[in-house]
């Protein structure tokens, strides 16, 4: 598949390394072009840095790896996204990192989708640290759990894909607005991982017990 992800801080970073590892295509962005052509000499020879406005250029699905603020912006940015599914890892942190800033009512993944109306939002991602996501494929043992959550169902079948071909295990979360839900099950991984003293080698999972 070939797959542009727009952001190469931390996580569009190790977005990279990680889906090139599984055999995909990548063009990555930022709006330091530096910083772009950077990630893509780490991910090997399977990733490429474009200019922000061409990332999604033959593309099958794009990834939205910068922070909720910048959402928006960032995306309206880029060419012929229409019709594109687009994957919004984000959460909606304040700046200080201790709370979100919606929620309840509605959500990043919500909010991203009324400011592009011409892609289909799917929520993926967002409770996997960037050291899990960047880290090879594990060769045993349990999978990380995505919970991915969507309108389309083509698109989100697209990012299902994704997920497993790079070794996680995904979980489908039902419609967009259940991105309410995943978003503060984010920021408790968050929580867990630094205030928590746990690190960022834990994610949530949901397991059958009974």
């Amino acid at each position: 598949m070939k797959i542009g992800i727009i952001g190469a801080g931390n996580m569009g970073s190790a977005f990279a390394r990680r889906l090139t590892a599984a055999g995909h295509e990548v063009a990555i962005t930022a709006r330091n072009p530096d910083e772009a052509r950077q990630a893509a000499e780490q991910a090997g020879p399977k990733a490429r840095a474009v200019p922000q406005g061409e990332v999604a250029e033959g593309t099958d699905l794009l990834v939205l790896a910068v922070p909720f603020g910048q959402a928006a912006k960032a995306l309206k940015a880029v060419r012929n996204t229409d019709g594109k599914a687009v994957v919004d890892i984000s959460n909606p942190l304040n700046e200080e990192g201790s709370a979100l800033v919606v929620g309840h009512t509605t959500s990043a993944a919500e909010e991203i989708q009324r400011s592009a109306p011409g892609v289909k939002v799917v929520k993926a991602f967002n409770t996997v640290f960037a050291q899990i996501l960047g880290a090879p494929a594990p060769d045993s043992g349990a999978k990380a759990q995505v919970f991915y959550a969507g309108d389309d169902a083509g698109a989100k079948d697209t990012v299902r894909r994704v997920i497993e071909s790079a070794s996680f295990e995904a979980v489908d979360a039902g419609a967009l607005a259940n991105a309410r839900y995943l978003e503060p099950l984010g920021m408790l991984n968050i929580w867990l991982g630094y205030a928590g003293e746990r690190g960022t080698g834990v994610a949530p999972a949901w397991r059958q017990v009974a």
